[in-house]
């Protein structure tokens, strides 16, 4: 999936496998496996794995504070965490606010999981992952989108928390199993290498899998990517003709 990607979107970022495991010891038999020696996000692990090509795993115990912890659900979503006073007055105006922010994230619930790890997918490494991370910049995610919806098309709508917007990516995806599109917030790109310009699609492999198929039809009917510019003033009748024909 990985080279029909970069074939399909000329990605510049290597897409990902997140798995979430009920023990440590089965997060550590991972092949290969890199644990941390200092204190992250869980935006930096993750861009460990699409950026160096690191094959990573932790607990909650890596990661700074209950926020990444609570999305994956190795932390609580108690009531300290679901008052997020620590937001008020940095990322909102009040305390009223933030917890209405935590309130909306997309988390794991709490008590099943006691690690996570990451690798990218061509490493091979990571069996059967929960969910595929894949960053592209939009003119790359529309097409990625358009593939998904190419056979047994239905909208897909998504939101935004803002702050913590791993929870509209990841969170959203392994707590409701649907594909879920997220602007990377200011941490992920400060702590976790996120370019200006790339969004992440989070999505189970099957998903990913259909979407390549939808990418293979799609460039078999000229919509491919990189996208090359028609023109804002020229007579568009023939461009449209190459994919409608008389229909245009």
């Amino acid at each position: 999936m990985s080279e029909d990607l970069f074939r399909l979107l000329r990605l510049k970022t290597a897409p990902i496998g997140m798995k979430l495991f009920e023990s440590v010891e089965d997060m550590e038999a991972v092949p290969r496996i890199r644990r941390p020696s200092a204190v992250h996000t869980a935006d930096q692990i993750v861009g460990q794995a699409a950026r160096l090509g690191f094959t990573v795993g932790i607990t909650a115990a890596d990661l700074v504070g209950p926020q990444c912890g609570a999305v994956l659900g190795l932390a609580p979503q108690d009531a300290e965490w679901r008052a997020g006073k620590a937001f008020a007055g940095v990322w909102f105006a009040t305390e009223a606010d933030a917890a209405a922010h935590q309130q909306a994230m997309h988390c794991v619930p709490f008590g099943r999981y006691r690690a996570m790890a990451v690798s990218p997918l061509a490493a091979g490494r990571l069996a059967d992952p929960d969910i595929c991370l894949v960053y592209a910049n939009p003119a790359q995610m529309i097409l990625l989108i358009n593939g998904l919806q190419w056979a047994g098309y239905r909208k897909l709508e998504w939101g935004a928390v803002g702050e913590s917007a791993c929870a509209d990516s990841w969170g959203r995806a392994l707590a409701t199993g649907e594909p879920s599109l997220a602007l990377p917030c200011f941490p992920e790109r400060r702590y976790g290498g996120v370019p200006d310009d790339e969004l992440l699609m989070a999505l189970k492999p099957a998903q990913l899998a259909r979407a390549i198929e939808g990418l293979e039809q799609l460039a078999r009917n000229g919509l491919r990517y990189p996208i090359p510019p028609y023109g804002v003033q020229a007579d568009v009748r023939a461009g449209m003709a190459v994919s409608y024909g008389s229909k245009s």
